[in-house]
């Protein structure tokens, strides 16, 4: 995070009066996150300028009211971040592995959370279209295609989050994601003011 503004202030930004529930969800991760191996160790220091306003930033992207999917949620980055930032959304959290679903069940209930649902599924099984579907750390950007574009409803946009490699992933996927029905492809970056190492988004629109 930058110097010129400090974490209290981006808190308040992204979440306002819900910033209790980003705060309650960062224990959560630090304690039984950790220990149920939902994030390594290592990742319990930087939680939150690497993890949880690395996920946050990206929530102005998101149209009002949207129904959003986040494919391989794994312990709820960024789902989770982005149903505490946005109550107007419907977060529809898909994720195959029991473990990771009992995880994901029990956060939500100690949360409160209300406009969250858990479908222990894999992605290619989910028969639902969403107006944004996301995907964070899962699988190179043509195999997230395959799984993640299907599940775009018309109109709507893969918001795929990447790292420095997401120009090239993208240039190595765009004529894979254009058969399967990829309109516009654009790589974008969120968080400039706030975080030392911007969060880079691939965005797909159908």
């Amino acid at each position: 995070m930058t110097d010129s503004v400090s974490r209290e202030t981006t808190l308040d930004r992204y979440f306002g009066a819900r910033r209790p529930l980003i705060e309650a969800y960062a224990q959560f991760l630090e304690t039984a996150g950790v220990e149920r191996g939902m994030i390594g160790p290592r990742e319990a220091p930087r939680l939150w300028d690497r993890h949880l306003l690395n996920c946050v930033v990206v929530t102005p992207r998101i149209p009002d009211g949207s129904r959003v999917a986040d494919v391989g949620s794994g312990a709820g980055l960024p789902g989770l971040v982005w149903a505490i930032a946005r109550p107007d959304i419907e977060m529809t959290l898909i994720e195959p592995l029991l473990r990771r679903t009992r995880f994901l069940d029990e956060a939500v209930e100690r949360l409160g959370l209300s406009n969250v649902v858990i479908d222990r599924r894999r992605a290619e099984d989910v028969d639902l279209r969403f107006d944004v579907v996301t995907a964070r750390a899962v699988a190179a950007l043509g195999k997230l295609g395959r799984w993640c574009l299907p599940l775009v409803a018309p109109g709507g946009a893969l918001l795929a989050m990447k790292g420095s490699s997401a120009s090239d992933e993208l240039e190595a996927a765009r004529a894979d994601l254009v058969r399967l029905g990829a309109r516009t492809m654009v790589v974008e970056t969120y968080g400039d003011d706030v975080l030392e190492v911007p969060t880079t988004v691939v965005e797909v629109t159908r």
